[in-house]
């Protein structure tokens, strides 16, 4: 499968990059630096690009058989570039004619129960609280989108670790273990992100992966 991928140097999009390379697929890595980009292979195209350019995302992404956000605005960014980076892929995605866009998205929004999202808790860092609600708001950007879009929200707590091939997956809720916490490692939530891709069980809806 040809995969537009946008940000592919951050901690997810390089863990979704390595998943896509390793299942054999062929990889265009989009973005503004593609020279930044230190993974090298022979299936790995790297293309300059930006994801908060309509066009720049069409001309990107044109003949892919799908695109894959890993897009953010990084810890000093404006929260508010990954709506701006929503309203542009669905735009550049759906002009280049491309049918799929998976989406990293963010577990503020998943319910701890019902009616309450996990960023309007009373515990939420207050730091993470912009970025939780720009996802909240990108989700909105993705569901009025004319495309076969999945979003896919981590657990609350992501970081580096050991890919294990083992996740569960849940819908608007929280999903949490024995022990009540909620974590995934990147790795295993690129495998889910490619699982996806690959077996599509969510089309135009959310859904969360979590241990």
């Amino acid at each position: 499968m040809k995969i537009a991928l946008f940000g592919a140097g951050g901690m997810l999009g390089s863990r979704i990059a390595k998943e896509a390379l390793d299942r054999g697929h062929e990889l265009t890595a989009v973005s503004r630096d593609p020279m930044k980009l230190t993974l090298e292979h022979p299936r790995l195209h790297k293309l300059t690009g930006d994801a908060l350019d309509p066009a720049s995302v069409t001309a990107a992404v044109l003949g892919q058989d799908a695109v894959i956000s890993a897009f953010g605005p990084g810890h000093h960014g404006d929260p508010q570039d990954v709506v701006r980076a929503a309203r542009a892929l669905t735009a550049g995605v759906k002009a280049a004619g491309v049918k799929r866009l998976l989406v990293v998205g963010g577990a503020g929004a998943l319910e701890v129960k019902p009616g309450l999202q996990l960023v309007d808790t009373p515990d939420f860092p207050a730091a993470w609280k912009p970025i939780a609600l720009a996802h909240r708001e990108a989700l909105g950007v993705y569901r009025g989108a004319d495309l076969d879009w999945t979003y896919l929200a981590p657990a609350a707590l992501i970081q580096p670790g050991a890919r294990t091939g083992h996740y569960r997956t849940g819908g608007a809720g929280l999903l949490t273990d024995a022990k009540g916490e909620s974590r995934i490692s990147a790795e295993d939530y690129a495998v889910a992100m490619l699982d996806e891709l690959e077996q599509p069980k969510h089309p135009r809806a959310r859904f969360t992966a979590a241990y």
